[in-house]
């Protein structure tokens, strides 16, 4: 290994790091966002929004992310490149780029997970305190606003804090549909430079920091948050 070579590849990673961060991040609020509506229609919606909540969870967590990733980005990407008149159209220019494509998936991804999670939360949600909430006469919106969906989040919580670690780890990814994140820049340095070690351990560190720093801060929630 060559310090001098390291050092002088680094600043090649700072700006694969904030596309890194920013899959992660904006995958992590709108796939947790998503995975709201759909664990409540899985737990308590009407036969056909049961049903669809439940076929679509089991189809993202029964299939490889990588799979859908080639899906999203070569078959919704090539689907919407023959039509005529988005090729057209001022969005054209930002459906070409993969990044979307990528941040998609992992929302996709995300939701389904997450949702599954908060359905598990949902039902471990003590029926005592939902009785007590119907009795006072609150609205059912109410109660799953004020007592179903806190409780179940605070019961869900180490849980989904560990999908939120496995999400940061799934950005690799994205180097396969030619994103340049980390794994990108790395893979690009070596196709330049015949070296393999420095670049791969430049994104190891990276990870390996990353993922210390969200775990402790996840542990810090769950102590101040955890369920009486």
């Amino acid at each position: 290994m060559s310090l001098e070579f390291l050092i002088r590849i680094l600043p090649e990673f700072v700006t694969p790091l904030w596309i890194t961060l920013s899959l992660w991040l904006l995958s992590l609020v709108i796939g947790m966002i998503l995975a709201v509506p759909i664990a409540i229609a899985a737990s308590a919606g009407g036969l056909v929004a049961r049903g669809l909540a439940v076929i679509f969870v089991t189809c993202i967590r029964g299939t490889p992310l990588l799979v859908q990733f080639y899906i999203i980005y070569y078959g919704i990407g090539t689907l919407l490149a023959q039509i005529r008149w988005i090729r057209k159209s001022a969005i054209w220019p930002i459906l070409q780029e993969a990044y979307w494509y990528a941040l998609l998936a992992l929302v996709i991804s995300c939701a389904a997970y997450s949702a599954e999670i908060l359905r598990g939360g949902i039902r471990a949600v003590p029926k005592g305190e939902v009785e007590a909430a119907r009795s006072l006469g609150l609205h059912r919106i109410h109660v799953w606003r004020l007592i179903v969906l806190p409780r179940a989040v605070r019961i869900a919580l180490p849980a989904l804090g560990g999908e939120a670690v496995i999400l940061l780890k799934s950005t690799v990814l994205a180097s396969t549909i030619t994103v340049m994140d980390l794994l990108g820049m790395a893979n690009y340095i070596r196709a330049q430079t015949f070296r393999d070690y420095e670049p791969l351990l430049v994104v190891t560190v990276v990870y390996v920091v990353l993922t210390f720093l969200l775990s402790r801060l996840i542990a810090r929630i769950e102590r101040q948050k955890a369920p009486a």
